[in-house]
């Protein structure tokens, strides 16, 4: 799969171009079929893209925002991406999107991605646009190298679902969309930031093995060819 390399000369500029482009794919999948889907990252990359995109005009209305991926923790934590998406993009215009968390109030993850996959049935999948992240260690959603369910998440003959992922790196349990879920969307986006992730990018695309750097599975094996998004 030939990936596609996006380079900026700063964040601000990298921002506002992928907000507009995945304002248009929303647009698109809303004239086309009524409604649009986002799934979104977390972590401190994706804020100024977030603040940017929640800024600009669509019926939002006609959007559900989730997320890719989701530490097992209550909305209010520090560390949740829900609160993140809450504080940076779920207000201005796009205040009006609805929102499908990943995190439930039960006893286990387990509980809750069984929870999520089943709502997920409500959804208009594939996707209309999917933004991934990625760590230094090479993961990307919660697909981590040796996560206990790192080779169920990255198989594509499993149906679409949520999961849940735990590993060294990972900190809390975490619920993740499966591969299978993501690597069809219509607009697929890795957006990354920083001369030590651009050295990380460099080093999976050159090689193919998914248990060290899980990146490779959309870069490698994703319907859609990825959009990297880069600024230093």
């Amino acid at each position: 799969m030939t990936s596609r390399f996006h380079s900026f000369s700063d964040r601000a500029t990298l921002a506002s171009t992928l907000a507009e482009t995945v304002a248009a794919a929303l647009r698109s999948g809303i004239q086309a079929r009524g409604t649009a889907t986002l799934a979104v990252s977390g972590g401190s990359t994706p804020k100024g893209f977030f603040e940017a995109l929640s800024d600009l005009e669509l019926a939002w209305d006609k959007v559900t925002i989730t997320l890719v991926d989701e530490r097992f923790v209550p909305a209010d934590n520090a560390r949740s991406n829900h609160l993140l998406v809450a504080t940076h993009l779920l207000k201005n215009k796009a205040a009006a999107a609805n929102f499908l968390p990943l995190y439930r109030d039960t006893a286990t993850a387990g509980e809750a991605a069984e929870a999520v996959t089943a709502e997920m049935a409500s959804l208009a999948l594939p996707f209309d646009v999917v933004i991934l992240g990625m760590g230094t260690d090479g993961h990307t959603a919660s697909f981590f190298p040796g996560g206990d369910h790192l080779a169920q998440s990255l198989d594509l003959t499993l149906p679409r679902r949520v999961l849940t992922m735990e590993a060294e790196g990972a900190g809390e349990p975490r619920l993740t969309f499966s591969f299978s879920a993501l690597a069809d969307a219509r607009l697929l986006a890795l957006h990354i930031e920083g001369a030590e992730k651009k050295t990380v990018l460099d080093a999976a695309l050159a090689g193919t093995d998914e248990s060290e750097l899980p990146v490779r599975a959309p870069l490698n094996r994703a319907a859609t060819p990825v959009d990297i998004y880069w600024a230093p």
